[in-house]
């Protein structure tokens, strides 16, 4: 029997696909710990939550999870003075206006209760003043230590038990995992420092950086490579954030972001190959269309669906990859540092993230160095360009079959393809924003539930995954590998090329979008 005529490999069934592929179990993750922190919020609300609403008085739903979870501490000039302090935050009165002051988590500012929102005492007002530096010194303090190991505990098990269900071995992720995580733990201590703080220098940097330091000296130890897992971290962590982008925002985030990554992809990925081909003159056809689809849909993924489809060379694969990581790295701490450096607002800043960066994980960190609302653009923005991942290895297929290969007796490409190239985790974003957003407008104080589930627990684990993904990207990035890949030539100068048109084309595209068309409708959606 000819090759031609062998029937095509037989596809895992869907129930195997959600057993064993990493997209599903970021899904499954992510679900197990939702409906735990939900569970924990909804059994301890107040029993008269209703009367309370109804009365008009301000109620507070309190997560019972938030004492056994915390990010490190935030420390000035002595690391080890958050220790000896108070574990129990005792409740200070303004004596002067006889109102309780609250610290507002996340924002770091003190606000009076009973008072208008945004409502927040003067510089000069002494008293005020006094009691938000007692509070805000103070509050990091509580269950720093109980709560870093209750995240120790949480995700070491929660992920070995993934692992295992996923037919590798559970108990090697658990020996290399307690290093992973304490490198996460400096990272995040380091970026708390109130100096560092002040130049604006994330966790995601520091955590990278320690990676970096370790792979590029010593080099990463092999028995690490268990825990080092980016991508499952960042998907986990992405879909626990799609709980924070309710409906009305991911709408009004949808429409000008499909714009930004399904107009613009197709333009550059499409130019950079016509590019590759007629000015550079490329001889490899599928090493032109790998470093094309990596540098314009979404990195690492594009790149191996796409070099499947044209039947790239191995060392083709892992050229364009290794340009990849090497651009990422770069261009995840340099564009942020840019946007600050023009001024440029937080929505534009993470469309242009969200819609150049390769890696989403990348993304996800380089938002976040500019603030929750550009966090939620860029994170947006990409998952719809990750769902191009399958349209473009159809389209790449398709074309080469009918135009390269030009292999009439040749297997057709199936439309299935698209749904077997498609990133899963991006449905369990989806459906976690549709199925909050549900919660918070239908349950008797649904905004105070789904708040206390999202601060007390869940954003943490989010902030965790994602420091863990970068603390895995600088062990995997050893700059001796990649530094053959950067020597001029061909390829280098493709990406380089592609990677400039990408950026004008995106900038251009997220500024008429997010700036000029909807920009009501996102500045209304967006706190």
């Amino acid at each position: 029997m000819a090759s031609a005529d062998l029937p095509p490999p037989r596809r895992p069934g869907l129930l195997v696909d959600m057993r064993t592929l990493e997209d599903w179990w970021a899904i499954w993750c992510a679900a197990i710990l939702l409906i735990v922190s939900f569970a924990a919020v909804w059994l301890a609300r107040p029993a008269d939550l209703r009367e309370q609403l109804a009365s008009g008085e301000k109620v507070k739903v309190s997560n019972p999870l938030k004492a056994y979870l915390s990010k490190p501490i935030e420390w000035n000039t002595n690391p080890l003075e958050a220790f000896y302090k108070p574990a129990i935050m005792e409740e200070t009165t303004d004596k002067e206006v006889g109102n309780v002051v609250e610290v507002d988590e996340g924002r770091g500012d003190v606000a009076t209760e009973g008072a208008p929102t945004g409502d927040r005492p003067k510089e000069n007002d002494g008293a005020a003043a006094e009691i938000a530096v007692e509070a805000i010194e103070i509050e990091p303090a509580v269950n720093t230590l109980p709560g870093i190991l209750g995240v120790y505990i949480v995700i070491s098990l929660l992920f070995a038990f993934a692992i295992q269900m996923r037919g590798q071995s559970g108990w090697k992720f658990m020996e290399a995992f307690p290093v992973v995580f304490v490198l996460a733990t400096v990272a995040y201590a380091m970026s708390t420092q109130s100096v560092v703080n002040a130049y604006n220098l994330e966790y995601a940097l520091w955590a990278l950086l320690l990676g970096l330091i370790i792979s590029n000296t010593i080099g990463t130890p092999q028995f690490l490579r268990p825990a080092m897992l980016t991508e499952f971290y960042i998907k986990t962590g992405l879909v626990l954030l799609g709980a924070e982008v309710l409906m009305n925002r991911l709408l009004a985030l949808g429409l000008p972001g499909v714009f930004v990554a399904w107009v613009v992809t197709p333009i550059v990925l499409i130019s950079t190959y016509i590019f590759g081909q007629k000015v550079l003159k490329m001889e490899s056809r599928s090493l032109n269309m790998v470093i094309a689809a990596d540098m314009s849909v979404c990195g690492v993924s594009a790149a191996i669906a796409t070099a499947a489809a044209c039947k790239a060379k191995k060392e083709e694969l892992s050229l364009a990859i290794g340009m990849s990581l090497s651009f990422t790295v770069l261009m995840m701490v340099v564009m942020p540092a840019i946007i600050k450096l023009v001024g440029m607002d937080e929505v534009l800043g993470g469309a242009w993230l969200g819609g150049t960066i390769d890696s989403t994980g990348a993304v996800a960190a380089a938002g976040a160095a500019l603030g929750d609302r550009a966090l939620e653009v860029a994170a947006t923005v990409k998952m719809i360009q990750n769902i191009l991942i399958g349209v473009t290895a159809f389209g790449v297929a398709v074309y080469w079959v009918t135009c390269v290969e030009r292999d009439p007796s040749g297997a057709k490409p199936s439309l299935m393809e698209i749904w077997y190239r498609f990133p899963k985790f991006v449905l369990g974003f989806i459906f976690a924003s549709i199925l909050f957003s549900v919660l918070h407008a239908t349950l008797v104080g649904g905004p105070e539930v789904i708040d206390s589930v999202i601060g007390g627990s869940t954003k943490t684990f989010r902030g965790w995954f994602f420091c863990l993904a970068f603390v895995s990207i600088g062990l995997e990035t050893n700059f001796r590998e990649l530094l053959p890949h950067l020597k001029g030539g061909k390829p280098l100068l493709l990406y380089v090329c592609g990677q400039t048109l990408n950026l004008l084309l995106t900038l251009f595209m997220a500024w008429l979008m997010f700036r000029v068309i909807f920009r009501d409708m996102i500045d209304s959606a967006l706190p």
